[in-house]
């Protein structure tokens, strides 16, 4: 295309925040941000329809030099691993601009000028194609969500940004080390496709793939490095926390996807055991933490432990149906989560409480937000006809066929994750109807409505046909485990 769409869709919300600086009134800034990020929404979409589900080749690409002297360039593109993340990261930042509409009463400016920056930087990663690039997108998009908590949560906000800031940034120390290894040892180039083409010596492998792990396991986050998330998801502001697992926990498995394996194949194959046991560790500790909360926000945030496990579980089966699984996975993570993490926002908003004790006989107060919840709670647990179900279901698949053990842990995991949900959903929804006698209880407006129809429409639509996403994957998938084990490894 001769249009640079991808630049389009990674800084319109760019212009949008710069837009923003000059305003004064809240109700403008808010409808303005609403406003670019309804069409930067679009523009993913239009990526979507032009988007050649044949090929495993970067699509839509885009390529200026930006540091000659040292190879550096600014590089786009994406292909079939990326594309769905780049919808997702736009539809979840427009859905937290609605869930923050009365929620963020200060500096509204501010935070969604903050908000819309985090949206950019989190498309460029998606996007880039340049590892100084990605670097910079990777290491930049902190910055507004240390604001976001600090500036816009709770109590305890100030501890949970530095907690935040200093778990990522240790593991991107070690990523920056890794990157620069990467460029000595890969030719003195920066291009990702052109490192995915070398043959590192399998020393250089292993060293490489421990400092990404790192860093890429604490965005996961998977255990022991996962103690930063719960304080982030109770202290953030509902936006904060849709954005945080919706988008940012995916930053750490799409690191894997588009560089442990392609550009670490033996060390990926070689410690695929580990990183399964990991994974299988995180689904069950998960699941047995989320089981002890009462804390609604504190029980979705352990879910998403767990949940994160299952996709890393894809990812190091290494296998086809594994691969496809884990990305279709992170989608419908952060689509469902996501919802989850609205409701919490919503109910909170109204009674000021997040305890699990204080809620009964919801479902008389707010019949269309316990329908709702319901379908997000049953989307959770994967039950059949929802989005997590078919990502589930391949993640199982392939995780059985790379480790007995690791599979019979994911079993486990989900039917904790059964408990935990539907013990949560009893209690806040169907238990004694004391909820209504302590709080002023509104069921959902229209606002709240256009923030909720369409996260429910992707549960059901992935839920009962799932073709077109996988279709987006499926080339790219092959392709990868290709350069994982080699050619005529198209299993």
């Amino acid at each position: 295309m001769s249009i640079p769409l991808l630049s389009l869709i990674v800084f319109v919300p760019v212009a949008g925040a710069a837009v923003l600086m000059f305003m004064r009134s809240d109700d403008a800034v808010r409808w303005t941000a609403l406003g670019f990020g309804i069409v930067d929404l679009a523009l993913c979409v239009v990526m979507l329809a032009g988007f050649d589900t044949t090929t495993h080749e970067m699509q839509f690409t885009e390529s200026r030099p930006w540091v000659p002297a040292l190879g550096i360039t600014y590089a786009l593109g994406v292909d079939g691993i990326s594309a769905l993340f780049l919808f997702l990261t736009a539809l979840l930042s427009l859905i937290s601009v609605l869930a923050s509409w009365v929620a963020i009463d200060r500096k509204v400016k501010e935070f969604m000028v903050s908000l819309l920056v985090m949206q950019a930087l989190m498309l460029g990663v998606f996007c880039a194609l340049d590892l100084f690039l990605f670097y910079v997108f990777w290491e930049a998009m902190l910055i507004p969500m240390y604001l976001i908590i600090g500036v816009w949560g709770g109590e305890g906000r100030v501890y949970a940004a530095f907690k935040f800031f200093l778990y990522t940034l240790a593991g991107s120390i070690l990523f920056l080390i890794g990157v620069i290894v990467l460029y000595f040892q890969g030719g003195e180039t920066f291009d990702i496709l052109a490192l995915t083409g070398q043959d590192l010596p399998f020393g250089v492998q292993s060293w490489l793939f421990f400092a990404f792990l790192v860093a890429f396991a604490v965005k996961v986050p998977m255990v022991p490095v996962h103690t930063w998330l719960p304080d982030a998801h109770v202290q953030a502001p509902t936006a904060g926390s849709i954005i945080l697992a919706g988008v940012l926990l995916k930053m750490g498995a799409y690191g894997f996807l588009r560089f442990s394996l392609p550009m670490l194949p033996e060390a990926s194959l070689y410690y695929s055991t580990l990183m399964l046991a990991l994974s299988a560790l995180a689904i069950v500790y998960g699941g047995l933490l989320a089981l002890a909360q009462d804390d609604l926000k504190k029980l979705v945030a352990y879910s998403s432990i767990s949940h994160m496990g299952f996709v890393t579980l894809g990812i190091f089966a290494l296998n086809l149906r594994g691969l496809e699984g884990s990305i279709l996975q992170m989608f419908n993570h952060g689509i469902t989560t996501g919802a989850l993490f609205l409701f919490v926002g919503l109910i909170y908003e109204r009674t000021h409480t997040r305890s699990i004790a204080n809620y009964g006989g919801l479902m008389k107060a707010a019949p269309v937000y316990t329908a709702f919840l319901a379908l997000f709670t049953l989307s959770s647990m994967a039950l059949p006809g929802t989005n997590a179900f078919v990502g589930e279901l391949l993640v199982l698949s392939g995780g059985f066929a790379a480790n007995l053990a690791a599979g019979a842990a994911a079993v486990v995991g989900a039917l904790l994750s059964a408990a935990y949900l539907l013990g949560m959903y009893g209690k806040v929804a169907l238990g004694p109807p004391s909820v209504s006698a302590r709080y002023e209880i509104h069921d959902v407006n229209g606002r709240e409505m256009a923030a909720i129809l369409p996260l429910a429409i992707f549960v059901l639509w992935v839920g009962l046909y799932p073709r077109p996403f996988l279709e987006i994957i499926d080339a790219s998938v092959r392709n990868l485990l290709v350069q994982v084990h080699g050619e005529g490894s198209g299993r």
